[in-house]
């Protein structure tokens, strides 16, 4: 910038976060003492007391930063928010080795490395869910809990169907020629664009969220993504000594992938993985469908809240 000019983003600082392997994640900070009014410059921000619990979000399948804008920035007004973009989503340059369950959990685990101490709450919505469980699974010492918001889960089978996996190969094959088309924004973008988001944050969702790049990851993700989480049947990470949180979207809606019969196996599917927390707790969002972080955040916020103070209660 020039002049020595700010510009201050609804999502805080800017930082970029290096991997093990040399690439670079764009993630974006906001301090609780500073909720919406952080500069958005590459530039470190101070950090927080080393008691402070840090909440750390991670979007779906195709989603970034930009999906957890309502609850992160009601999030910093009690804890350090963080959100970012995985390879290939947002910001963040593609991996070209590939997208798996495993090495996207390892990103995170750098994420934590770069943002530590901790304590940490990971909040995972959607395919971010199964990515926090493995990421906490590696480093429980620094996770105070996890915040599941309709998250997917190997409990429920209608994931591995072939109906479902075929109409995931549909879905993003189609998106990937109305981005390139540049239709994609405009069919599905009033969807997911909610007129209440801040300006800023729209114009990042309309600049990076509708793009063939966008559509190639989620591609590169699929590959494996649904054959390595069915592995988690007979063997699922280790996280029951981990406080949980599990919200399920309680409305069907076959727009989202999720209608009734797929539904209820994915609220069985959330209640069961509650129950193997010794400290597991259900929670149903009653007005949403998958989409809980945009259509009902002060919900998730709440949950997310009462995980801190578990955490800074026990710390």
């Amino acid at each position: 910038m020039s002049g020595g000019a700010r510009t201050h983003h609804t999502q805080g600082t800017s930082e970029w976060v290096p991997t093990r392997d040399g690439r670079r994640l764009y993630s974006m900070v906001l301090l609780p003492q500073q909720p919406n009014s952080a500069q958005d410059t590459i530039a470190a921000p101070a950090p927080p007391p080393t008691t402070a619990t840090t909440v750390i979000f991670e979007a779906g399948a195709g989603a970034s930063r930009s999906s957890w804008a309502k609850v992160q920035k009601e999030v910093a007004c009690f804890a350090r928010a963080i959100v970012y973009d995985r390879s290939g989503l947002g910001r963040s340059e593609p991996d070209r080795n590939g997208r798996t369950l495993d090495k996207m959990a390892c990103d995170l685990c750098d994420l934590l490395e770069h943002f530590g101490p901790g304590p940490f709450v990971l909040v995972g919505h959607s395919a971010g869910g199964p990515i926090v469980r493995l990421a906490a699974s590696r480093k429980p010492d620094v996770v105070a809990g996890l915040v599941l918001v309709d998250p997917a889960d190997e409990a429920a089978d209608a994931l591995f169907s072939r109906k479902f996996r075929c109409m995931e190969w549909l879905v993003i094959r189609v998106g990937w020629v109305l981005a390139k088309l540049g239709l994609l924004r405009h069919l599905h973008g009033s969807s997911i664009i909610d007129t209440a988001l801040a300006a800023d944050v729209r114009d990042d969702l309309l600049r990076e969220g509708f793009t063939t790049r966008v559509m190639a990851t989620m591609a590169q993700q699929a590959r494996t993504f649904l054959v390595e989480l069915e592995t988690w049947k007979t063997n699922p990470p280790q996280t029951a000594d981990i406080p949980t949180t599990v919200i399920s979207g309680g409305l069907a809606n076959k727009a989202d992938g999720m209608p009734e019969q797929v539904r209820a196996q994915a609220i069985a599917a959330h209640v069961h993985r509650a129950a193997q927390c010794c400290q597991g707790r259900h929670v149903v969002a009653d007005r949403s469908g998958h989409l809980v972080p945009m259509t009902e955040p002060e919900l998730v916020v709440a949950e997310i809240r009462r995980m801190v103070v578990k955490g800074s209660d026990c710390s």
